[in-house]
Protein backbone atom coordinates (compact mmCIF):
# COMPACT_ATOMS: atom_id res chain seq x y z
CA UNK A 1 0.00 0.00 0.00
CA UNK A 2 2.72 2.39 0.89
CA UNK A 3 4.97 1.70 -2.13
CA UNK A 4 0.88 2.29 -4.24
CA UNK A 5 1.05 6.18 -2.71
CA UNK A 6 4.60 6.62 -3.44
CA UNK A 7 4.48 5.51 -7.38
CA UNK A 8 1.35 7.46 -7.06
CA UNK A 9 3.05 10.59 -5.57
CA UNK A 10 5.86 10.23 -8.05
CA UNK A 11 3.55 9.57 -11.04
CA UNK A 12 1.52 12.91 -10.09
CA UNK A 13 5.18 15.00 -9.52
CA UNK A 14 6.34 14.02 -12.84
CA UNK A 15 2.51 15.27 -14.33
CA UNK A 16 2.83 18.45 -12.81
CA UNK A 17 6.66 18.98 -13.62
CA UNK A 18 6.00 18.55 -17.43
CA UNK A 19 3.25 20.85 -17.09
CA UNK A 20 0.57 18.88 -18.26
CA UNK A 21 -2.02 20.00 -15.56
CA UNK A 22 -1.67 23.46 -16.87
CA UNK A 23 -3.29 25.45 -20.17
CA UNK A 24 -0.85 26.20 -22.76
CA UNK A 25 -1.24 28.43 -25.19
CA UNK A 26 0.36 28.63 -28.59
CA UNK A 27 0.29 32.41 -30.64
CA UNK A 28 0.79 31.94 -33.97
CA UNK A 29 1.25 33.42 -37.91
CA UNK A 30 1.00 32.12 -41.38
CA UNK A 31 0.99 33.10 -44.76
CA UNK A 32 1.09 32.37 -48.24
CA UNK A 33 2.98 35.00 -50.25
CA UNK A 34 2.24 34.66 -53.78
CA UNK A 35 4.89 35.38 -55.97
CA UNK A 36 4.01 34.05 -59.61
CA UNK A 37 1.13 32.35 -60.92
CA UNK A 38 2.51 28.79 -59.76
CA UNK A 39 4.41 29.51 -56.51
CA UNK A 40 4.25 31.14 -53.44
CA UNK A 41 6.23 31.51 -50.29
CA UNK A 42 5.15 30.12 -46.81
CA UNK A 43 5.99 32.41 -43.98
CA UNK A 44 5.38 30.91 -40.55
CA UNK A 45 6.04 32.42 -36.85
CA UNK A 46 4.63 29.82 -33.80
CA UNK A 47 5.27 31.16 -29.88
CA UNK A 48 4.75 28.35 -27.33
CA UNK A 49 4.05 28.81 -24.25
CA UNK A 50 3.51 26.29 -20.72
CA UNK A 51 0.99 28.77 -19.63
CA UNK A 52 -1.60 31.05 -21.14
CA UNK A 53 0.93 34.59 -21.58
CA UNK A 54 4.09 32.87 -19.27
CA UNK A 55 6.65 30.07 -18.92
CA UNK A 56 8.31 29.56 -22.55
CA UNK A 57 7.74 26.54 -24.10
CA UNK A 58 9.02 26.85 -27.67
CA UNK A 59 9.41 29.31 -30.68
CA UNK A 60 9.29 27.95 -34.22
CA UNK A 61 10.01 29.71 -37.44
CA UNK A 62 9.16 27.88 -40.65
CA UNK A 63 9.16 28.94 -44.22
CA UNK A 64 8.73 27.34 -47.61
CA UNK A 65 8.39 27.20 -51.27
CA UNK A 66 5.02 26.42 -52.50
CA UNK A 67 4.51 24.91 -56.22
CA UNK A 68 0.96 25.40 -57.25
CA UNK A 69 0.38 22.08 -58.95
CA UNK A 70 -3.39 23.29 -59.79
CA UNK A 71 -6.20 24.79 -57.09
CA UNK A 72 -6.46 22.06 -55.34
CA UNK A 73 -2.69 20.60 -55.26
CA UNK A 74 0.45 22.28 -53.89
CA UNK A 75 3.78 20.95 -53.08
CA UNK A 76 6.31 22.60 -50.90
CA UNK A 77 10.10 22.12 -49.85
CA UNK A 78 10.89 24.41 -46.85
CA UNK A 79 13.06 24.60 -43.70
CA UNK A 80 12.31 25.40 -40.06
CA UNK A 81 14.25 26.46 -36.65
CA UNK A 82 12.69 25.54 -33.79
CA UNK A 83 13.93 26.36 -29.78
CA UNK A 84 12.57 24.30 -27.44
CA UNK A 85 12.49 24.32 -23.65
CA UNK A 86 11.36 20.56 -22.57
CA UNK A 87 10.99 21.59 -18.68
CA UNK A 88 7.78 23.32 -17.17
CA UNK A 89 9.90 24.32 -14.38
CA UNK A 90 13.20 26.08 -14.59
CA UNK A 91 16.69 25.25 -13.91
CA UNK A 92 19.55 27.25 -13.53
CA UNK A 93 21.76 26.41 -16.37
CA UNK A 94 19.81 24.58 -18.64
CA UNK A 95 19.62 24.75 -22.80
CA UNK A 96 17.39 25.20 -24.90
CA UNK A 97 17.41 22.31 -27.48
CA UNK A 98 17.86 23.47 -31.31
CA UNK A 99 16.37 22.18 -34.11
CA UNK A 100 16.94 22.60 -37.83
CA UNK A 101 14.42 20.54 -39.68
CA UNK A 102 13.85 20.01 -43.56
CA UNK A 103 10.56 19.40 -44.65
CA UNK A 104 8.49 18.02 -47.93
CA UNK A 105 4.82 18.71 -47.96
CA UNK A 106 1.99 17.90 -50.40
CA UNK A 107 -1.54 19.32 -49.72
CA UNK A 108 -4.61 17.90 -51.46
CA UNK A 109 -8.03 19.87 -51.05
CA UNK A 110 -11.79 19.00 -52.03
CA UNK A 111 -15.14 19.82 -51.56
CA UNK A 112 -18.08 17.64 -50.21
CA UNK A 113 -21.43 19.88 -49.77
CA UNK A 114 -20.47 22.97 -47.89
CA UNK A 115 -17.52 21.31 -46.10
CA UNK A 116 -13.85 22.31 -47.16
CA UNK A 117 -11.30 18.90 -46.73
CA UNK A 118 -7.83 19.40 -46.66
CA UNK A 119 -5.19 16.83 -46.56
CA UNK A 120 -1.55 17.17 -45.64
CA UNK A 121 0.68 14.77 -46.10
CA UNK A 122 4.71 15.58 -44.65
CA UNK A 123 8.10 14.07 -44.44
CA UNK A 124 10.82 16.09 -41.78
CA UNK A 125 14.26 15.39 -41.39
CA UNK A 126 15.45 17.02 -38.29
CA UNK A 127 18.93 17.98 -37.05
CA UNK A 128 18.41 18.28 -33.10
CA UNK A 129 21.35 19.81 -31.13
CA UNK A 130 20.51 18.75 -26.79
CA UNK A 131 23.42 21.02 -26.23
CA UNK A 132 26.01 17.51 -24.84
CA UNK A 133 25.00 15.41 -27.90
CA UNK A 134 23.26 15.40 -31.32
CA UNK A 135 20.64 13.73 -33.14
CA UNK A 136 19.18 12.86 -36.78
CA UNK A 137 15.56 11.98 -36.61
CA UNK A 138 12.82 11.28 -39.23
CA UNK A 139 8.88 11.83 -38.83
CA UNK A 140 5.68 11.27 -41.34
CA UNK A 141 2.65 13.66 -40.28
CA UNK A 142 -0.82 13.54 -41.96
CA UNK A 143 -3.44 16.15 -41.48
CA UNK A 144 -6.94 15.94 -42.38
CA UNK A 145 -8.47 19.26 -42.23
CA UNK A 146 -12.47 20.11 -42.61
CA UNK A 147 -13.39 24.17 -42.75
CA UNK A 148 -17.16 24.59 -42.88
CA UNK A 149 -18.14 28.08 -43.88
CA UNK A 150 -21.29 29.75 -41.55
CA UNK A 151 -21.32 33.18 -43.12
CA UNK A 152 -19.56 35.44 -45.60
CA UNK A 153 -17.38 36.39 -42.18
CA UNK A 154 -17.64 33.15 -40.14
CA UNK A 155 -16.03 30.14 -40.22
CA UNK A 156 -15.58 26.67 -38.10
CA UNK A 157 -12.12 24.93 -38.37
CA UNK A 158 -11.12 21.14 -37.41
CA UNK A 159 -8.24 19.05 -37.94
CA UNK A 160 -6.42 15.83 -36.64
CA UNK A 161 -2.64 14.98 -37.77
CA UNK A 162 -0.85 12.13 -36.88
CA UNK A 163 2.96 11.95 -36.13
CA UNK A 164 4.76 9.14 -36.71
CA UNK A 165 8.51 8.71 -36.05
CA UNK A 166 10.64 6.79 -39.05
CA UNK A 167 12.99 5.34 -36.16
CA UNK A 168 12.10 3.62 -32.83
CA UNK A 169 8.41 4.35 -30.54
CA UNK A 170 6.53 4.72 -33.95
CA UNK A 171 3.90 6.71 -32.85
CA UNK A 172 4.97 10.38 -32.25
CA UNK A 173 1.96 12.45 -31.14
CA UNK A 174 -1.96 13.48 -32.00
CA UNK A 175 -3.09 16.55 -32.47
CA UNK A 176 -6.75 17.36 -32.68
CA UNK A 177 -7.88 21.18 -33.38
CA UNK A 178 -11.49 22.84 -32.91
CA UNK A 179 -11.29 26.66 -33.82
CA UNK A 180 -14.23 29.75 -35.05
CA UNK A 181 -12.56 31.65 -37.17
CA UNK A 182 -13.11 35.11 -38.69
CA UNK A 183 -12.61 36.24 -42.27
CA UNK A 184 -10.54 40.16 -41.34
CA UNK A 185 -10.58 41.04 -45.36
CA UNK A 186 -10.20 38.95 -48.19
CA UNK A 187 -6.53 38.00 -47.58
CA UNK A 188 -6.34 37.56 -43.88
CA UNK A 189 -8.63 35.65 -41.21
CA UNK A 190 -7.89 34.88 -37.00
CA UNK A 191 -8.62 31.80 -35.47
CA UNK A 192 -9.44 30.80 -31.96
CA UNK A 193 -9.11 27.64 -31.03
CA UNK A 194 -8.30 24.57 -28.90
CA UNK A 195 -5.53 21.83 -29.28
CA UNK A 196 -5.84 18.24 -27.50
CA UNK A 197 -1.77 17.17 -27.91
CA UNK A 198 -1.42 14.26 -27.10
CA UNK A 199 1.65 12.32 -26.04
CA UNK A 200 2.51 8.57 -25.60
CA UNK A 201 3.10 9.43 -21.77
CA UNK A 202 0.96 12.90 -21.11
CA UNK A 203 -1.86 14.99 -23.06
CA UNK A 204 -1.76 18.63 -23.57
CA UNK A 205 -4.21 21.27 -23.62
CA UNK A 206 -3.56 24.32 -25.90
CA UNK A 207 -5.70 27.70 -26.22
CA UNK A 208 -4.83 28.51 -29.87
CA UNK A 209 -4.93 32.06 -31.76
CA UNK A 210 -3.73 31.89 -35.23
CA UNK A 211 -3.17 35.19 -37.54
CA UNK A 212 -3.18 34.08 -41.22
CA UNK A 213 -1.79 36.67 -43.69
CA UNK A 214 -2.47 35.82 -47.90
CA UNK A 215 -1.14 38.56 -49.55
CA UNK A 216 -0.94 38.37 -53.56
CA UNK A 217 2.85 39.88 -54.48
CA UNK A 218 2.87 39.06 -57.90
CA UNK A 219 2.34 43.35 -58.83
CA UNK A 220 5.52 43.95 -56.45
CA UNK A 221 8.57 41.12 -58.06
CA UNK A 222 6.86 42.46 -61.50
CA UNK A 223 7.63 46.31 -60.49
CA UNK A 224 10.76 45.31 -59.39
CA UNK A 225 11.43 43.11 -62.75
CA UNK A 226 10.29 46.57 -64.49
CA UNK A 227 12.31 48.65 -62.59
CA UNK A 228 15.64 46.94 -63.39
Amino acid sequence: MLLGALLASMITINAQQAGEDEWGAWYMYFGTNKIAERFSIHTEAQFRFYETTSNFNQLLLRTGLNYHINPSAIATGGYGYISTDTNFLEFPGEVNTKEHRIFQQFILKNKVWEFLFEHRYRLEQRFLDFGDRTDTQHRARYRIQVTLPLTDTFFLNFYDELFINLQDNLFGQNRLYGALGIHITDNSSIQFGYLRNQFSSAVFDRLQIGFFFNPDLRGVFKKKVKDK
